[in-house]
């Protein structure tokens, strides 16, 4: 794997900084809000006021403590995993680790945009330049002119790209049903709260939604990059989901509603994203140096040192 002494002392860093950061974040237990703000709007928003997250609203350090729990008992253990499968030369783990660590980008970039400012901010910062980095090189890591050898074709296509349709589709459906209404009837949008500005909606309108078209377009083309896209696009999906899922808990806990759709749906996608991984995994072919055989870089050196 090139870079793979960068990607590794990055992912090592990133990972400890974040473990911090989440143990510290699940340690703000619940307690009933004993403030509330005023925003700029004029909505009357209930604080945590507890914790790492105390200026934030109930809601946002609900979700927030969820997406902590998620990466301290999931993306962490991922983490390690794929990047000990990747260093060992398998495809597979380093496209798990590409996801992965995508999932650690999108997490922390939402962290130094979003929540009110704290004294994580600027460990918030430094996870969201690491994972930058280290998604960047890995990403690099590939041969994209032999990437299609990685792939066997019998790829269910179909099944891939259409899940990739139907994820942009309910982002965009999600977030617009929200933001269209505000626009046309000049007030906030619901859950903007005493925020400036749509953090997690700009993320996904401007990356997840383009991204999920194009991967399922270059899918259905049976394209190589489009199935290494669609392969990460669904470990980020697998960890994202099972973040909300574990967020609308933590909210309803708080004693906040939740629509019964998002309480159904996103349930029943977390399922699904992991039959789509292993659907993808599994149509991920290995090289001979994964699987015991000489692999070319030792190949080479045999006969260097025969000659």
């Amino acid at each position: 794997m090139k870079f793979k002494k960068e990607i590794t002392w990055l992912v090592y860093f990133a990972s400890i900084v974040s473990l911090f950061v989440a143990s510290i974040g699940v340690s703000s237990s619940h307690s009933s809000p004993s403030t509330s703000f005023q925003s700029i709007q004029g909505e009357n928003i209930p604080l945590y006021g507890k914790g790492l997250y105390q200026l934030d609203s109930v809601s946002a350090a609900a979700q927030v403590i969820a997406q902590d729990w998620v990466t301290l008992l999931l993306g962490l253990p991922l983490l390690w995993f794929s990047l000990h499968w990747a260093r060992r030369g398998s495809m597979k783990g380093r496209i798990l680790l590409a996801g992965t660590i995508g999932y650690f980008l999108y997490t922390y970039a939402s962290y130094a945009l979003l929540l009110m400012y704290n004294d994580f901010f600027l460990l918030y910062v430094v996870l969201l330049s690491t994972s930058f980095f280290a998604f960047t090189l890995t990403m690099m890591s590939f041969d994209y002119e032999k990437l299609h050898q990685s792939f066997d074709a019998t790829i269910p296509v179909k099944t891939i790209a259409g899940f990739l349709f139907f994820l942009a589709f309910l982002l965009l459906a999600l977030w617009l049903s929200r933001i269209l209404p505000a626009i046309i009837n000049n007030t906030p949008p619901t859950g903007l709260e005493h925020y400036t500005t749509l953090v997690i909606q700009v993320l996904d309108l401007s990356f997840i939604v383009p991204a999920a078209i194009l991967s399922g377009v270059l899918v259905l083309r049976k394209h190589a990059f489009g199935y290494l896209l669609a392969t990460i696009l669904i470990v980020k999906g697998m960890t994202m989901l099972t973040a909300i899922t574990a967020m609308m808990a933590n909210i309803m806990r708080a004693g906040e509603a939740v629509s019964i759709i998002e309480l159904s749906l996103f349930p029943l996608l977390n399922i699904f994203v992991v039959y789509c991984l292993i659907l993808m995994l599994k149509h991920v072919k290995e090289h001979k140096s994964v699987t015991g055989g000489p692999s070319h870089e030792n190949t080479n050196r045999l006969r260097h040192q025969t000659r």
